[in-house]
């Protein structure tokens, strides 16, 4: 069995807003959602920078009880699914009556663990840490909060996966949709923005320090690109068999129709490289039975990084040079938005398909040898978007590449 995998919903929370609405008006913009937040220099960060996300106000939205088990990232992810939901017209009814899944993008819920051993140092007593930092602190709190919260008895488990954990979700999804082994699949990514999460990246030294311009620091494929922005919120889109979408008259928002994959296995954790990246994209094109002439825009993964970007770059160039198309990387302005990247860029290229542009790479002023060869959408164009290839690498080699196209 191979079934048609279409997207009947979407929703978003992130630092370019936290509504469909919102960040399509960023995205057009080109408005970046990075700031400074001073309580990072007291704890010890060498760069203060990072992607500003609203809290989100549960109250009145979920019990009290049920609240308790949330983590931070599952907050997100909790507001992102009521959108997803909403734009699917799924409701509470048919949840209850049909069998849906989850599957969450997720690599890491630091805050309650560091909490907990707080507790646990200071009173040397596990009674007080209470029930819910258990449902917080685990790597599967996203889909298992989202399972409770809207009683979901399909699939059920995170996928972890560094920076390409969003992408995986989503492609995970779609292959076990593809297969009938479900017909709805809530999936997407979501990332924690306490200061806490992103500590041991700071030590890496792999942020940017261009604290006087936060707005400027992301800049993908810049040849003056010193580091990347930590960011987060979450992503969450309905997948779902294109049959049933039909039967029961959801509005089809685009088809996915390719997932490429791959190891670099390379002997450095944090090393890129243009051959795994290039597997992945060919494993995605030739699952959606195109190639390179076939795609409109792509959403590079590129995070502002000398190495990452500069791989990236040598991928794109031995594979689209010559093409059509538009390349711009959506970190620019919202900084890396880490296990939700791949989930929200998905977002981001839907809204893009739907309003007929190209989001700008912005902060690029200057090619560095490997740039120069790209296709790279420097300001907003307004173009028909018909086929997108979206790009997630990430630590430890893992490589994910997924296509959508306008049904």
């Amino acid at each position: 069995m191979s079934r048609r995998v279409v997207i009947t919903g979407m929703g978003i929370w992130s630092c370019l807003g936290t509504s469909i609405e919102e960040v399509k008006q960023s995205l057009y913009e080109g408005k970046s959602g990075i700031g400074v937040e001073e309580e990072r220099y007291e704890y010890g960060y060498q760069s203060p920078l990072t992607g500003i996300v609203k809290t989100p106000k549960l109250k009145g939205l979920i019990d009290r009880h049920a609240r308790r088990g949330f983590s931070e990232e599952a907050e997100y992810a909790y507001m992102a699914s009521r959108e997803a939901f909403e734009m699917a017209k799924i409701d509470d009814q048919y949840l209850l009556d049909n069998e849906v899944g989850c599957i969450f993008g997720n690599d890491s819920s630091a805050k309650p663990v560091i909490e907990s051993a707080k507790i646990m140092s200071e009173k040397h007593d596990s009674e007080l840490l209470g029930q819910s930092l258990i449902f917080q602190s685990m790597n599967s709190t996203v889909n298992m909060n989202m399972s409770t919260a809207f009683h979901l008895r399909g699939v059920n488990f995170t996928i972890s996966a560094a920076c390409a954990s969003g992408s995986h979700s989503i492609g995970v999804a779609y292959m076990l949709i593809k297969q009938g082994l479900q017909d709805v699949v809530l999936c997407g990514g979501a990332q924690e923005t306490n200061y806490y999460s992103m500590a041991s990246f700071d030590a890496l030294g792999a942020f940017s320090k261009r604290v006087s311009e936060p707005t400027k620091a992301s800049r993908p494929f810049d040849r003056d690109r010193d580091g990347l922005i930590p960011s987060g919120g979450a992503a969450a889109l309905v997948l779902e068999d294109y049959d049933h979408a039909v039967a029961r008259g959801a509005t089809i928002l685009a088809e996915v129709c390719g997932y490429g994959f791959s190891s670099n296995g390379t002997a450095v954790i944090s090393q890129p490289s243009d051959e795994g990246s290039v597997i992945a994209m060919s494993r995605a094109l030739k699952d959606a039975g195109m190639e390179p002439k076939d795609i409109d825009y792509i959403n590079a993964h590129a995070t502002s990084t000398h190495q990452g970007d500069m791989f990236e770059a040598i991928a794109l160039d031995r594979m689209f040079n010559g093409e059509h198309a538009l390349i711009s990387s959506t970190k620019g302005m919202t900084g890396h938005e880490c296990w939700m990247a791949g989930a929200s860029e998905i977002v981001y290229s839907l809204i893009m398909m739907q309003n007929n542009f190209v989001a700008p790479n912005i902060n690029f002023e200057n090619p560095d040898e490997y740039s120069a060869k790209l296709n790279l959408a420097t300001k907003t164009i307004e173009t028909e978007v018909n086929t997108v290839l979206s790009n997630s690498f990430g630590f430890g080699g893992t490589n994910s590449a997924l296509v959508i196209k306008k049904v």
